[in-house]
């Protein structure tokens, strides 16, 4: 009898201890209940700043300077173009004998295979120093090689430099001066050694956003673009509205990646006229461009074109693009192509 009723009493206790237990439990978890509530519906101290830290294409919150690589665009060495894709600005100008060469930046990338690479024109350093950008070359014109030594300009040239900074890539049936290559990890690791500025406190040359940008109500439709340089050149563009993006071609036939076999996009496009004219003395023709001053021209992005003014003020100034009521243009969050024309070229766009 007393050992049940000894039992009996452990019971009891036992249960009263669960029960406290329980009961502690649902107290707290009440207590804390209303807590997290309070939390995810709590303001912000501060303005979140939607399309800062959001943009894609690069990071505007990084102060590592740009390689501006000097890419070869003869009808020969096109389709082995590699790389292009993962530049975040591209500027297409004219060089002598009525073709183009492409001067592709890139920030914060580590491609093995970017090309392919050819020599520098004097001209272009305006808009490597605009970018505070590093200027890779495989070799210079007479008038580059002077205005490099003479600005100082902190470049990377294959004449000086083998691999694995610049290398060649075995192509059947392309000439040797085509078959040039860089490697941009390759790069950094160079720059430094030659104790290069690695850092920059310049900002980009166009503002972005992660949202899509709203162009003035008079904007206009901009599905087909061609841009022609001269009898041989022509850049053209289809606008692909899946994905807000335009398809590139060059003399109307597919642009694309040599490795990747992807046609290459672009999903904001400036281009406007600048004068040029050749060299006097010059044997091989090279160009002179007048493009120090203000003019105006276009900003095609997401189907829509609106016309815009250009202004630069020096070689070393930023290119200051603004809509017609003097509000700097924003670009979409993505890659630009800027095409800079002679007055003797074409632009259409419907």
């Amino acid at each position: 009898m007393k050992l049940k009723r000894k039992s009996l009493i452990i019971l009891v206790v036992a249960l009263i201890v669960v029960v406290v237990a329980i009961a502690t439990s649902v107290i707290l978890l009440t207590k804390e209940k209303p807590a997290k509530e309070n939390v995810d519906k709590q303001e912000p101290t501060e303005p979140i700043n939607v399309g800062r830290e959001e943009v894609n294409i690069v990071d505007i919150n990084s102060n590592t300077r740009p390689y501006a690589v000097m890419i070869n665009n003869i009808s020969t060495a096109r389709p082995y173009h590699t790389g292009l894709q993962d530049a975040y600005l591209v500027y297409e100008i004219t060089v002598e004998g009525g073709i183009t060469r492409y001067l592709a930046l890139f920030k914060d990338q580590d491609n093995e295979v970017i090309g392919s690479v050819r020599s520098a024109r004097h001209y272009y350093i305006d808009y490597v120093l605009e970018n505070d950008a590093f200027y890779v070359h495989w070799g210079w014109s007479p008038q580059a090689q002077s205005d490099i030594s003479e600005l100082d300009i902190e470049n990377l040239n294959a004449l000086s430099y083998g691999s694995p900074y610049f290398f060649r890539q075995k192509i059947s049936g392309l000439s040797t001066e085509h078959t040039g290559y860089t490697n941009l990890n390759a790069l950094k690791n160079k720059a430094e050694d030659l104790g290069y500025r690695m850092t920059t406190n310049k900002d980009l040359l166009l503002n972005y956003s992660a949202n899509s940008v709203e162009l003035p109500e008079d904007a206009t439709d901009a599905t087909t673009i061609d841009i022609k340089y001269s009898s041989s050149t022509t850049t053209n563009y289809v606008y692909d509205e899946e994905n807000k993006v335009y398809k590139q071609f060059v003399n109307d036939k597919v642009h694309k990646d040599y490795e990747t076999e992807e046609q290459y996009t672009v999903k904001n496009i400036i281009v406007y006229k600048v004068g040029n004219t050749t060299i006097a003395g010059d044997n091989k023709g090279r160009q002179e461009l007048d493009n120090i001053g203000s003019g105006e021209g276009y900003f095609i992005t997401e189907g829509k074109s609106i016309p815009i003014t250009w202004e630069k003020d020096s070689r070393s100034s930023k290119t200051v693009y603004r809509l017609e009521n003097g509000e700097e243009i924003t670009a979409n969050d993505g890659n630009t192509w800027i095409h800079i024309v002679p007055t003797t070229g074409n632009i259409s766009i419907s």
